[in-house]
């Protein structure tokens, strides 16, 4: 890392991640031209990175892949989680090559160019890995100049000047902005996405999208309910009017405290309304402070598909795919909420379970499939309890 006040920009770099101290890391840059700020945290997934590029809880954050291959198997129209990519952009350790598989569409430095998103290459990411895990997840800014152009004193001036995810609700800016009925079920090789064409006497899922993953919605249907999926901003009396058997809060993106000022109050109405409930991620969250727990930002997140998760009922251990910056904190769960999963990692809490109502919810990705079917339990349990 150099010391962006005093250096100049080495020849060849074309890219650059600019700290808010001034420090610099350079690369060889791809994909969209241009600069962006935001948070820097790493993930140790060695598959997925479309899917994480599109996942809507990446928001306002650049991804560092301590994994060295990223873009070797191109895109497809298949592997998104969302319709547009919500990651500002991504640092990776070999330049992107000529993809080598039988799906693929395009290029991945051609799909971060067409859809705007910034990549770094030439960088030793693992290194990038190890400053994050000392010092915590930075802000800063990824810029990209095939000339090599960039004003690093602005630049750093930028990453300072950025307030932080914490305080943030990004959960209205990637939400879905109208109702709808979820008509895709999971994916098979060959056949794609099935269509759902149940019939609509199945349980009915009312799901709050605060940043969801597609493929959360899939396994809901896979597991046997009807899913209607409402904006992050939907009212108590919102979701009501749809006649729900049962709510599911979405993973998403900033804060959860924030995004709590108004997810809140619908959520413990629906809770007084004795409507089972279901959280991943950010909605396990959303539970938790609707409970009456608090929320924490945490030193450098959990994000990859190699998280161990014991569950305590029986001991049994999941792995399990993560993406969060912040937690519940489980020294402030009240009397009747228990802890129902621990990270082997870090202790920090995974899951909990009301003890008055029919509502759970874990931190973790059940939908994401890294043990690989380790979690698919969970969907089951609550489309099951529905009935």
């Amino acid at each position: 890392m150099a010391d962006a006040k005093t250096l100049i920009v080495p020849k060849g770099a074309t890219g650059v991640v600019v700290f808010a101290d001034g420090s610099a890391v350079f690369g060889r840059g791809f994909g969209a031209v241009g600069e962006a700020v935001g948070e820097l945290c790493f993930n140790t997934s060695i598959t997925g990175y479309q899917e994480i590029m599109t996942d809507p809880s990446y928001a306002g954050q650049i991804i560092n892949f301590t994994f060295p291959h990223i873009g070797n198997v191109g895109t497809n129209l298949d592997d998104v989680e969302a319709d547009l990519p919500h990651a500002l952009g991504c640092i990776v350790r070999q330049d992107v090559t000529a993809p080598s598989n039988f799906r693929n569409v395009e290029p991945f430095d051609q799909w971060m160019r067409e859809n705007g998103r910034i990549g770094l290459a030439g960088v030793d990411t693992r290194a990038l890995t190890r400053l994050i895990r000392l010092k915590g997840a930075p802000n800063v800014v990824i810029a990209h100049d095939p000339e090599g152009k960039f004003d690093l004193d602005a630049l750093a001036a930028k990453a300072a000047a950025w307030p932080g995810l914490e305080g943030m609700d990004l959960a209205i800016e990637v939400s879905a902005k109208e109702s709808r009925l979820w008509k895709d079920g999971v994916w098979k090789l060959g056949f794609g996405y099935g269509k759902d064409e149940a019939e609509d006497s199945r349980p009915h899922v009312v799901a709050i999208d605060y940043g969801a993953k597609n493929n959360i919605f899939r396994n809901l249907v896979k597991a046997g309910a009807r899913v209607t999926v409402l904006p992050a901003t939907a009212s108590f009396e919102q979701v009501m009017e749809q006649q729900p058997d049962g709510v599911f809060l979405s993973n998403g993106p900033g804060d959860p405290a924030a995004t709590g000022e108004h997810a809140v109050p619908v959520i413990q109405k629906v809770l007084e309304a004795d409507k089972p409930v279901f959280g991943i991620c950010l909605g396990h969250q959303m539970l938790a402070l609707a409970a009456g727990a608090k929320t924490i930002k945490m030193h450098q997140g959990h994000r990859g598909a190699n998280h161990p998760v014991k569950r305590l009922s029986d001991g049994l251990v999941e792995i399990t795919s993560m993406n969060h910056g912040f937690a519940v904190d489980a020294d402030t769960l009240p009397a009747n909420v228990k802890p129902t999963h621990v990270s082997l990692f870090d202790g920090s809490n995974c899951g909990i379970e009301l003890t008055d109502k029919k509502a759970f919810s874990v931190q973790y990705h059940p939908e994401a499939s890294p043990g690989p079917q380790d979690s698919f339990y969970l969907f089951q349990r609550f489309v099951e309890g529905l009935k």
